[in-house]
């Protein structure tokens, strides 16, 4: 009759660890599985969020060309800002008709680097259905639909998608990543904007960055100068949702999706797939794969007739082919200015 053996007390010993590291290996991989799911249905999650509006014009348009281009504006549009976020934000207590600060053009080519222009919102265009020249802004006063018909005969451009940022969503997107450092090479003091920033490398918040992008009188370069400031905060934004300090933080994560896409309001023709190559272009704005400049001009004091003011003049000839090269989908002779 055989003996029982004892259990020497090295080898139990010996399989514990074994036990402990399948235990921490399957903590970690459902820790990272659960990451990877938060990385997809947040989106899928904040894509249903995003207001989606009838924008394009019908009628006849130039041809599709390859890449895809986006029209961005920025809407000062108060309807769905209470009295309270109206006073935060400084916007006025009057809804009225939404007006735009900001015009951008951004185009994501098949190859090579992704370009955003800024068009200044007083560029003297011919407006659709509107005898004379006007300020192109005046397009957008009334309808998405009406300004992007103006720009496509301005520059024989197809405009593939339209996409708006609202005021109340842009200054939560900017508090929800935490704030944006700018740095002022002078003190900006604006009290139309309502900003008084000193000079040097500062974090603003969404109250003092919207002020900011706006500000048209701080720096004495006007439009040209809210322009520039407005292609700066697009990439650093876009920079910082993009950054680590973002993704790999789920609240950080999950607020900067909810609350930029509640900021937007897109086309109706835009699916998902669309939207995910204009965060990419807008990432790419931010780095080495991008290009920012604004639409070339030769006069910023250009008289328009019937007493309706001063207007920026483009440069006819630059302009043509800035945009002839977009239209060909080459941007790789395109340079930031």
């Amino acid at each position: 009759m055989s003996q029982t053996q004892p259990i020497d007390p090295r080898r139990a010993n010996q399989r514990r660890p074994k036990k402990r590291r399948n235990w921490f290996l399957r903590t970690v991989g459902l820790i990272v599985l659960l990451f990877v799911l938060t990385l997809i249905a947040v989106p899928l999650y904040a894509w249903g969020r995003i207001d989606k509006i009838e924008a394009m014009p019908t009628g006849e348009r130039p041809a599709d060309t390859p890449g895809t281009t986006y029209l961005m504006v920025g809407s000062d549009a108060r309807e769905d800002l209470s009295r309270a976020e109206r006073a935060r934000l400084h916007t006025g207590g009057d809804a009225g008709p939404a007006r735009t600060d900001s015009i951008m053009l951004m185009h994501v080519p098949e190859s090579g680097p992704t370009v955003l222009i800024s068009i200044p919102r007083d560029s003297a265009v011919n407006i659709p259905g509107v005898e004379g020249r006007q300020k192109i802004n005046a397009a957008f006063n009334k309808g998405p639909a009406l300004l992007i018909q103006t720009l496509e005969n301005t520059t024989g451009l197809r405009i593939d998608h339209y996409v708006e940022v609202g005021f109340g969503g842009f200054a939560s997107v900017i508090d929800s990543v935490g704030g944006i450092e700018m740095c002022l090479p002078k003190a900006m003091k604006d009290d139309d904007a309502h900003i008084d920033l000193p000079a040097g490398c500062q974090e603003l918040d969404g109250v003092n960055a919207l002020g900011y992008v706006r500000s048209r009188k701080a720096d004495g370069k006007n439009d040209f100068g809210r322009t520039e400031r407005q292609r700066q905060m697009v990439g650093a934004v876009a920079k910082k949702a993009a950054s680590p300090s973002t993704i790999l933080n789920p609240f950080r994560y999950y607020s900067v999706a909810t609350k930029g896409v509640d900021a937007l309001t897109v086309d109706q023709d835009m699916n998902l797939f669309d939207f995910v190559k204009f965060a990419r272009g807008m990432k790419a704005i931010s780095g080495s794969g991008g290009v920012a400049l604004s639409v070339p001009t030769s006069d910023d004091n250009y008289g328009l007739c019937c007493n309706r003011g001063s207007a920026v003049k483009w440069d006819t000839k630059k302009a043509t082919a800035l945009f002839d090269a977009l239209k060909q989908d080459n941007t790789s002779g395109l340079k930031s200015s």
